[in-house]
């Protein structure tokens, strides 16, 4: 009785482990797939380009003479009609007194000429060389003033001050002396180069009344918080280069963006009736790309795509598959060409969201 018994159990047992096993191998041979999405897809056209402040000038001097002094420091920020750099006006301040003395002295005897042409004693003729001694000595005046006030130069509009070129105090500035740069970076034009056949692209695709948004991003890779809207289009082409110069306006609020930046502008574009895959369900033979399509024998075939584009998680197919492909996502390192598989079928949707939170994690 009891080798019966013994007997039994040991014959559960081995069924109980043989059902065990059959169970971990059917587990280990259930493999998820999914069909390739098809829909309109927005993609980015990424483009090298150069960041300009909107305003961005020299300041030259005006006038030769000693510098008297420097109110600003490089990179300082400044107001419209701020004083920046003094020139010592002594000789400008003396040829203006000098020029009110004359004025003065014109008028007078403007004055007493008209007295006496009122009572017939000179000619029209002296009252009019009078009145045009007294013109040209207020126009001397005003001539001289203006090049007293070109001996201060201020900031044309809200800006920030640039390097400055080798001037200290006390050094001998010649007429039209470069001083600095000032820029004024509220707004910037960032403008960047496309080729003629993304240009003939674009401008089948886009109305001329309706702007096109672009995004910015930065040396650091780091998108800029605002986005920018392309106003411009260059007139002519450049024959060498095969390009022309497209420019996009950015609000600059924090002054984050500087005269001479670079970055990539990341022009939309949106493609219709994308196929789109899990990068993951890829993998690659000697640079090219494959995946692992099931038949309706459930054996698995290996077959060569054409990727399109990328983007975050996502390939977009040009060739090689069509939206009832069954694609094998996971497991691609499990099987060869030809195997047949157990497998369990997931939405492109739920795929894509498990591995941006896989990556948010």
């Amino acid at each position: 009785m009891r080798k019966l018994l013994s007997l039994v159990c040991v014959t559960t047992c081995v069924i109980a482990s043989c059902n065990h096993t059959e169970h971990q191998k059917e587990e280990a041979t259930t493999f998820i797939v999914t069909n390739p999405q098809q829909k309109d897809t927005v993609i980015y056209q990424e483009y090298v380009s150069q960041i300009r402040s909107i305003q961005h000038i020299e300041l030259r001097t005006l006038e030769k003479g000693y510098l008297q002094k420097i109110y600003v420091d490089e990179g300082q920020n400044v107001k419209k009609g701020q004083l920046l750099f003094q020139i010592m006006p002594v000789v400008y301040q003396a040829e203006a007194q000098k020029a009110q003395a004359e004025l003065t002295t014109a008028t007078v005897e403007y004055q007493n000429t008209k007295l006496l042409a009122d009572s017939n004693i000179v000619s029209k003729n002296e009252l009019a060389l009078g009145k045009a001694r007294l013109e040209r000595a207020r126009a001397e005046l005003n001539l001289s003033r203006a090049h007293l006030s070109f001996t201060q130069i201020r900031a044309p509009f809200d800006g920030i001050i640039g390097k400055f070129n080798d001037v200290r105090l006390g050094s001998l500035l010649d007429e039209g002396e470069l001083l600095t740069t000032l820029s004024d970076n509220a707004k910037v034009w960032v403008y960047f180069n496309v080729q003629e056949t993304e240009y003939l692209n674009y401008a089948g695709r886009e109305k001329a009344d309706k702007p096109v948004n672009v995004k910015l991003q930065m040396a650091n890779n780091v998108l800029f918080d605002e986005e920018g809207v392309i106003e411009t289009i260059e007139a002519d082409f450049n024959n060498e280069t095969g390009n022309i110069a497209f420019r996009a306006t950015f609000a600059n609020p924090n002054r984050i963006l500087r005269h001479g930046e670079t970055g990539n502008i990341l022009m939309p574009v949106i493609l219709k009736n994308a196929l789109l895959i899990p990068q993951k369900a890829t993998f690659e033979i000697l640079d090219r790309k494959y995946v692992y399509v099931v038949g309706a024998d459930n054996k698995v075939a290996a077959r060569e795509i054409t990727i399109q584009q990328e983007l975050p998680h996502i390939f977009v197919i040009s060739e090689g598959l069509n939206p009832n492909d069954k694609v094998l996502v996971e497991g691609i390192r499990k099987v060869k060409n030809g195997d047949q598989i157990h497998y369990q079928q997931q939405s492109f949707d739920t795929i894509i969201r498990e591995m941006q939170d896989l990556k948010a994690e």
